[in-house]
């Protein structure tokens, strides 16, 4: 416990950091439209900066936000922060409603991932906290964890009281930690270590999950062996699951989850810092991933979404200062999945300064981060300081900015298309034009955008919920903002313990 309370004095020490911004790189006239954009940005207060294709709708303050998810078979948005994890009615999208809440407090859960039972009893809903650091809550106070390597399942059955029920400890990091299928979450797999392992964990009793032996006959729990192991795994709906991190993306089999099979890698262009194939496409790690149409897939095919054979990546560097080279979103044309070399290349990338419209870098985070494809081509994705971006990727050799939403002062880590549920509250595949943001800073941001091929503009929706000024948050103690600088003050600490590691 002693060890939690010097975190949390470490915490509000860190909210007095003070980032300064790197030079332009990008010419006299792009560096004064930037200044230009930034002055904008810092009178502004809490007006925010958007294109003219989104409408912020609302701000839900509260949390300090780190990641979200939603569910299959119900509306309901489920965020994990450094403080709590929330439980939102998301019946309408464009007013998301708080019903439930648990107090914990966590390093760090990057990616919260929802996962479902279908049982006797009807459908068991739950999800999937990871821990890095440090856990621990008031209603679970015999489990304080100091260390990571655990998985902690949170039951979210009746949204109104969400309860930890189950924990399982790894033998690999659970920075991030998914559901192999997310209908059915029997196994779920860990981001695991630069050094090439991962664990798969077994689900099948929610109550009592433990990591899989990949060598029985060997004294002791062995993890798996990935050649990019290291940040997230992302699974399609054709049954290929991608890990991303510290070597690339590599591609795999699960029909048979306890036994996943290597089909594909990056190879030498998704090598870490490797200059003489990466060409920048990887100078830290590969963060997450998504293939859209993954069904349509035909080997040696002509790159395309209707494909199946596009690989959306982002390549996260978040130590850069540089918002010209801190992490980009990039585009890999899957040609083969037989096991060969060559199986993924690069097309196309944009860093933050190529989408032409952040003023200028506020502080060390301006790196990609996590994304959310929209059918039709349309990417939603948070760049830290750089706000949430909108990217088109219809032409996957060929991106292109299609929106932004900017404030003065902002974390953007995740952004996520809503869903569309049908009068059963099932998901059906489609996705609305409302953007949920889940930002460290400022809680949860809702946005409307205009969309191709939609026909209802930005704001097809109900009148905006009106914001609460900054000041007023404050005052209301919204954000404790020791806990929001000291977030940002860990995030920079253990990253770069875990990258002098790697």
């Amino acid at each position: 416990m002693r060890r939690l309370i010097t975190l949390a004095a470490g915490l509000t020490v860190g909210a007095s950091l003070a980032l300064a911004p790197p030079a332009s790189a990008h010419g006299d006239k792009s560096t004064d439209l930037r200044k230009e954009r930034a002055a904008l940005l810092a009178g502004a207060g809490d007006t925010p900066m958007l294109s003219g294709n989104v409408q912020h709708l609302g701000n839900r303050p509260g949390t300090a936000g780190i990641s979200g998810c939603f569910l299959k078979t119900a509306p309901l948005f489920v965020t994990s922060g450094v403080e709590s994890v929330r439980v939102w009615n998301v019946r309408d999208a464009t007013d998301p409603t708080q019903v439930g809440v648990l107090p914990n407090a966590l390093f760090e859960n990057e990616a919260m991932n929802c996962g479902e039972r279908h049982t006797a009893d009807g459908t068991r809903r739950f999800a999937l906290i990871g821990v890095d650091s440090v856990q621990a809550s008031p209603t679970d106070p015999q489990h304080v964890n100091v260390g990571g390597n655990e998985l902690i399942v949170v039951d979210v059955t009746d949204p109104t009281a969400p309860a930890i029920v189950g924990r399982a400890p790894a033998t690999t990091s659970t920075h991030t930690v998914a559901c192999v299928d997310q209908y059915d979450c029997s196994y779920a797999y860990s981001a695991g270590e630069s050094s090439g392992t991962f664990s798969i964990i077994d689900l099948r009793n929610i109550e009592k999950p433990q990591e899989v032996d990949s060598n029985p006959d060997k004294a002791g729990v062995q993890p798996f062996h990935s050649p990019t192991a290291g940040h997230k795994w992302n699974f399609d709906n054709a049954g290929i699951g991608t890990h991303t991190g510290w070597d690339g993306s590599s591609m795999w089999n699960v029909d048979r989850p306890r036994h996943p099979r290597l089909l594909a890698t990056t190879g030498r262009a998704g090598g870490a810092g490797d200059a003489d194939g990466a060409n920048g496409y990887n100078d830290f790690i590969h963060h997450n991933s998504f293939r859209p149409n993954a069904k349509n897939f035909r080997p040696h095919s002509r790159p395309s979404l209707a494909n199946g054979n596009i690989l959306l990546v982002t390549e996260e560097d978040y130590e850069q200062t540089d918002c010209a080279t801190a992490g980009s979103f990039q585009t890999w044309h899957v040609k083969s999945l037989d096991g060969g070399k060559g199986g993924i290349v690069p097309l196309d990338k944009v860093e933050l300064a190529d989408l032409g419209n952040f003023p200028s870098p506020r502080g060390a985070f301006c790196s990609a981060h996590w994304f959310d494809f929209r059918p039709g081509g349309i990417v939603a994705i948070g760049f830290y300081g750089g706000g949430t971006q909108f990217i088109d990727v219809r032409d996957p050799q060929n991106l292109k900015s299609h929106g932004f939403a900017l404030w003065g002062g902002s974390q953007v880590w995740d952004a996520m298309w809503v869903p569309v549920y049908d009068s059963h509250g099932d998901q059906t595949g489609a996705s609305s034009n409302v953007v949920y943001s889940v930002d460290l800073v400022r809680g949860l941001d809702v946005y409307s955008v205009d969309v191709p091929g939609d026909g209802r503009g930005s704001n097809p929706y109900p009148s905006a919920t009106a914001d609460g000024s900054v000041v007023s948050r404050i005052s209301n103690a919204a954000v404790p903002m020791g806990l929001v600088g000291g977030a940002l003050a860990l995030v920079v600490a253990v990253r770069r313990r875990t990258r002098r590691r790697a």
